[in-house]
């Protein structure tokens, strides 16, 4: 038992819980809350649910997913993506602050896909079973 290291250890060790996960939580908290604070000058940024962040390896990149994302937020967005790595900067002590870029999330995407051929599925079942019944 001597023999194991610290970030062994199942309970919250470095090896249950890779640097990078940390890096993107600690990134979605501090862009949502300068988003809510951004919000209240430029309505463009309102209603926006951020889904996630994918850092790459290095941390010289984020990128940030959204529920959605209309043309206006992602053009707000990208005039305020500067203030947005500010805050990272000065809220979390990382060597780097990474440069952010945005997408709709793909899980979204496919789900609204989805849905819509369930829907259209339903609806043919529908007529079908009207024009049965005549």
């Amino acid at each position: 038992m001597a023999g194991k290291r610290r970030s062994d250890r199942a309970y919250g060790g470095a090896a249950s819980y890779p640097r990078t996960l940390r890096v993107n939580h600690l990134l979605q908290q501090v862009i949502a809350e300068e988003l809510e604070r951004l919000a209240d000058a430029d309505e463009r940024l309102r209603f926006l649910t951020i889904t996630g962040v994918e850092a790459s390896a290095d941390i010289k990149t984020a990128l940030v997913l959204f529920a959605s994302l209309s043309d206006d937020a992602r053009a707000a967005l990208d005039e305020r993506r500067v203030a947005l790595q500010r805050a990272i900067g000065s809220q979390a002590t990382m060597k780097r602050t990474p440069v952010l870029s945005f997408a709709v999330d793909p899980v979204y995407t496919s789900a609204g896909a989805i849905e819509e051929k369930l829907r259209l599925l339903a609806e043919s079942r529908d007529e079908q079973g009207s024009i049965e019944e005549t």
